[in-house]
């Protein structure tokens, strides 16, 4: 397997530097946690206008941090409010609820590949490589007790009724690329992979891991924050030890197709 070698090699920060910028990016993840927290209360306006502000803010921080490496991250980040944003801007109303996870994740895919162009990230960078096969087939099996786990969790109604093959395939084709192939290349591929650049590794990864949970916080329940965390420490840990995100993208696919799909009609 071939890997890249980071754009940015993050080194100790300077002494006396404890500052502001080092706590800048949680900072940006308390104001999604909070922009979160808002829209999951149904203050819809109050939530929206806070996720765009955190938009803007972020294109300027990482215009102002140009040629530094948190400068990718903040490019990257940019990516979490604006997948919030979509999904409560865009006219979905007129579509069945399954199409608007297709509709969201067309714009989220082009804004994707433009922000990875911009941070200077190949292919490879964002992991999208074949990796070790036996290690890519364990982390996909676990998508299935994961989903089940999350499907006690939350008790989704089902979004297609019964477990007929034909109504079945196109749903889950639609889960598996548009919630597992895009949240992974969008938050282990593109988010965790600048963050490393900007402060390294272990910061990316539980970094990653928070954006990743605090955007979970809609579906109203602190025990699936929790739960959507520890998976992500995982998912980022399995991306992180193989350099490839096929694995995570089919474990996500495989844990969103059993939970609103399967587990609803059978449980």
């Amino acid at each position: 397997m071939s890997t890249s070698q980071p754009m940015y090699q993050a080194g100790p920060a300077p002494r006396g530097e404890i500052p502001f910028k080092a706590l800048l990016p949680w900072v940006y993840g308390v104001l999604l946690t909070a922009a979160e927290i808002l829209t999951a209360l149904m203050y819809i306006p109050a939530g929206l206008a806070l996720h765009f502000s955190i938009l803007i803010l972020l294109i300027l921080q990482a215009a102002l941090e140009a040629g530094k490496p948190r400068h990718v991250l903040y490019q990257a980040l940019a990516l979490a409010p604006l997948t919030r944003i979509m999904s409560l801007t865009l006219p979905l109303g007129s579509f069945p609820l399954m199409w608007w996870y297709a509709i969201t994740s067309l714009p989220l895919l082009a804004a994707a590949w433009a922000a990875a162009a911009l941070c200077g990230f190949k292919v490879t960078d964002l992991g999208l490589v074949r990796g070790r096969p036996g290690l890519q087939l364990l982390v996909a099996l676990s998508g299935l007790p994961l989903g089940l786990l999350e499907y006690l969790i939350l008790k989704p109604q089902p979004l297609v009724a019964g477990l007929d093959w034909h109504r079945l395939w196109l749903p889950a084709l639609i889960l598996l690329i548009c919630t597992g192939f895009m949240e992974e290349l969008v938050f282990r591929g593109l988010i965790m992979r600048a963050a490393a650049a900007a402060a390294g590794p272990r910061f990316a990864l539980y970094y990653m891991s928070f954006i990743f949970a605090v955007l979970h916080i809609t579906h109203r329940s602190v025990l699936d924050v929790f739960f959507v965390f520890a998976v992500a420490l995982f998912f980022g840990w399995a991306v992180q030890k193989d350099r490839s995100i096929l694995g995570v993208t089919l474990a996500h696919g495989l844990t969103n197709i059993t939970l609103y799909l399967i587990w609803p009609n059978l449980l």
